[in-house]
């Protein structure tokens, strides 16, 4: 073989030259743009990969599952706890305005009135008794199984009250603690 020289030319190339030259410049731009693509492409699959975790199945109510159960349980206990007491008050306030209503009715009223005037007007005939113009030194009031007995000794009454159960309380009031 014998070498042939080439013959370098040279000054400024030709215009076929300038065309393949850019045209081979464009197809490494194109290349290196897609193989960038392609790089990043892969790297995101990888770093997809990387991230990625094994599917498992899990139940949405603690019921199945049985983590969280307990708390599950707690809050299904509170619930009807809460709503067992609303009821018991609700219960209790409607018992408490039927009370009220009966309580409050124009015979009702009328009857306690009259109860408190038979009351007031035996609390005067017993003070009448003990310290009026003609003062009693004993007597003896039954008031609904109860009784009352005084006795006066002239310096302190005694009031013996015995219930219908037999229980007795006695009372001594000095008489000079009563004067103005």
């Amino acid at each position: 073989m014998t070498k042939e020289k080439i013959k370098k030319k040279r000054g400024r190339p030709s215009n076929a030259e300038l065309k393949r030259r850019k045209d081979e410049l464009e197809k490494n731009r194109i290349a290196w743009f897609v193989m960038l693509i392609g790089l990043a492409l892969v790297i995101g699959i990888f770093i997809q990969n990387l991230k990625a975790d094994q599917i498992v199945h899990k139940f949405k109510s603690p019921s199945f599952s049985g983590i969280g159960a307990s708390a599950h349980w707690l809050t299904i206990e509170n619930q009807e706890y809460s709503r067992v007491m609303t009821l018991k008050e609700e219960l209790k306030s409607l018992q408490e305005e039927i009370e009220r209503d009966k309580e409050n009715t124009t015979l009702a009223r009328f009857l306690r009135n009259l109860e408190s005037r038979i009351y007031a007007q035996l609390s005067r005939q017993l003070v009448d008794n003990l310290f009026g113009e003609t003062p009693q030194n004993e007597g003896t009031i039954e008031l609904e199984g109860n009784v009352i007995e005084y006795t006066s000794d002239g310096q302190f009454i005694t009031l013996r009250i015995t219930n219908q159960d037999g229980e007795v309380t006695e009372i001594t009031l000095p008489i000079g603690a009563f004067t103005f």
